[in-house]
This record gives C-alpha cells, structure tokens and sequence, in this order.
C-alpha cells in the first residue's frame, strides 16, 4: 500500500477541462484505472494521491505522465496509453533552441511541417503520437519508437533538412522490420 505518497504537476489552465472531462469522466477513469486520486486547483496545480485502492508501484508516475501527457497537448485516450507499462512519454523543451518567440514559432513550424505533414511523417514511421504544444514537443509511444522520433524531433531543432531526417526514420523503419522478420522466421 502507498498512501501518503503524492506527485504534484502544473498543466496549462487551458488544459484544465481536458484533465478533468465532461462530467468529470476523464479525471474519474484515470483515478479508477490507477487506483490514485487526482485533485486540480484552478491554477492548473494537480496533486496525484495514493489511496488504499493502489495496487501498482508505479501508478503515481503513470498518473503523472497521464497528467503531463494531457497537458502538453495530447487528448486523454492518447494520455491513458501510459497506463500500459509498455508506454512512455518523453517532452523535449524546444526553448532552448529559439531566442525569440518568431524563431520559436519557426521551429515549431519545421518540426509540424506544411499541413502537418513531418509531424505525420515521424507518427507513422516510429508509431508513436507527437504533440507540438507552447514551448514542448512531447512524444508518447513505446520506448524504443519514441527514442528514434525524438532523435528524428532533436535532428530538426539542430537544423538537420527534413529530407535527411525522413532518411534517418526510413532507415530505422526498415532496420526494425529486418529484426522483426529474424525474430519471425526463428519462431
């Protein structure tokens, strides 16, 4: 049993309605599938509880990293993937790469691509979901995919040309199914 130990996120106000859900549904699921309480102020603060109901050791950073998931922009049936011990999020602040808000807005703007389409690019070919959200681009998907789309997401803030990073995702793409055919054919 964990009661008494708690984590403590602050999300964008904005983002406060989404945590919560209709109703209260999204808060209430959340709380139910992890055995944790949540409690939200109106500043965005969210103070995730242990209760006698939590079974996992890790329910509070999963809570955690459901809160943050949610927060940095991803929809809750996305966030609540991290309920899985298979999932992980990873947020890159990508301020540190812009010193003014048009070159941050530039950056943001590559890693997005025209229409969405090298954010699209990185989801399909790592199989994971990238969220570009205020000054983060987070990645929510299984640990080695989200590893590779970070890479692809880090090789953009670096300057790299979106032809090159797309090369570098098709490359790791066709390394897994390579691995993936090996583990097939010995089974």
């Amino acid at each position: 049993m964990l009661s008494g130990n708690i984590e403590v996120v602050k999300i964008p106000k904005e983002r406060i309605g989404v945590l919560i859900g209709k109703g209260g549904e999204v808060k209430k699921r959340i709380e139910e599938e992890l055995g944790i309480q949540i409690t939200v102020n109106e500043e965005g603060e969210v103070t995730i509880s242990s209760t006698e109901n939590t079974k996992d050791p890790l329910a509070l950073w999963k809570g955690r990293d459901i809160v943050k998931a949610i927060g940095r922009g991803f929809n809750p049936e996305k966030a609540l993937k991290l309920v899985s011990d298979d999932y992980v999020l990873e947020i890159i602040d990508i301020s540190n790469y812009a010193n003014t808000p048009n070159a941050l807005r530039r950056i943001k703007g590559r890693i997005i691509g025209s229409g969405g389409k090298s954010r699209r690019y990185i989801e399909d070919l790592t199989d994971t979901h990238v969220s570009v959200y205020g000054k983060t681009v987070a990645i929510l998907g299984e640990y080695e995919p989200v590893q590779v789309a970070k890479e692809a997401v880090y090789m953009i803030l670096r300057g790299s040309s979106h032809a090159k990073m797309y090369k570098f995702l098709e490359s790791h793409r066709r390394e897994l199914k390579r691995r993936n055919m090996e583990l097939w054919k010995k089974d």
